[in-house]
């Protein structure tokens, strides 16, 4: 209905956005948002709750280590000369991960690189997904020679091995923890452009869109306000995973002596360090090695379950 004092274009931007919107046919159904459906979904899903658990479990663990861990474990970084006698002792009561060949508690040190491996999932990934968010929508809003550009550049980026581009880079910028950052965070912008474009792409040329254009409003507030609202959903998934992958690639520069440098603990580390003792204290190697596991692995099934959970073809479902 077209009121008096009110524009036919104005009518056809409110009838658009209530479209997008799923319509207002129902007090039920106009009370339902993306997030709400896909939160109940989520919750249905064990494995993506088990997973969001022990992940929220490692956060606290890693932020409150200072607390409790030295007065418990050990400083993870210690070095004293009468600690040599405690060096490589199984796992026990005392020591849950064992000891080090320097005396150090390895459970003290798998604590302290979360810290670090989550910190560089987190901080890579802002910035890759950030780099990725604004590549993407400069190559699908406004496409013509835009897209050509950014598109031929990611074909650049992932024309070489991930890994071995991270290793040149950090041979030329230099070892240390923010050099990580930047080199993982630089290097993993173009699957997360390429991912956004997709999901521009598929909703620029909605109704809602044209009538926001129609309306006048800058292509920043339309992208803001109309495109990114309903494209969010797939980028939340692949950087969720992606955190995971962050971790993988930090643990490989450190097991390769080009990531954190020692003593500061990392996964990567200790399990360089704990590979010469794999026959004789394979507990060294191996229990690092899980830490890695289990968390990229959460992340992994997380986002599995926030892939389903976002789908709006399951709302009914």
């Amino acid at each position: 209905m077209i009121y008096p004092n009110q524009r036919p274009d104005m009518q056809a931007y409110a009838d658009s956005i209530a479209a997008a919107h799923g319509g207002a046919d129902s007090s039920s159904e106009a009370s339902r948002t993306l997030w709400g459906d896909a939160w109940g979904r989520l919750k249905k899903n064990k494995l993506a709750i088990i997973a969001a658990i022990w992940i929220l479990f490692i956060v606290l663990i890693a932020l409150s280590a200072d607390l409790w861990v030295p007065q418990t474990l050990g400083d993870p970084n210690a070095t004293a000369a009468n600690m040599a006698a405690e060096s490589r002792l199984p796992p026990s009561l005392e020591h849950p991960f064992g000891t080090d060949s320097l005396g150090r508690d390895v459970l003290s040190r798998v604590i302290y690189g979360a810290r670090i491996s989550l910190t560089v999932g987190l901080v890579a990934t802002g910035i890759s997904t950030a780099i990725g968010l604004v590549m993407g929508a400069i190559a699908a809003y406004y496409g013509g020679i835009w897209d050509t550009i950014i598109m031929r550049l990611a074909d650049i980026f992932l024309a070489f091995p991930y890994t071995l581009f991270v290793v040149a880079m950090i041979a030329v910028i230099g070892n240390g923890i923010q050099n990580v950052f930047i080199a993982i965070g630089i290097l993993g912008w173009p699957s997360i452009a390429r991912v956004f474009r997709s999901a521009i792409l598929s909703v620029k040329e909605n109704d809602y869109v044209d009538a926001a254009r129609a309306m006048g409003a800058s292509d920043v507030r339309i992208i803001a306000r109309h495109i990114f609202p309903n494209s969010v959903a797939s980028i939340v998934v692949y950087a969720t995973m992606n955190i995971g992958g962050a971790i993988l690639t930090e643990s490989a520069l450190s097991f390769l002596g080009m990531g954190v440098v020692p003593p500061d603990p990392s996964w990567g580390t200790l399990i360089q360090a704990g590979q010469q003792f794999l026959q004789t204290e394979p507990w060294l190697m191996i229990l690092p090695g899980l830490a890695i596991l289990s968390t990229v692995l959460a992340f992994t099934l997380l986002g599995d379950g926030l892939r389903d959970a976002l789908d709006v073809k399951m709302k009914d479902a």
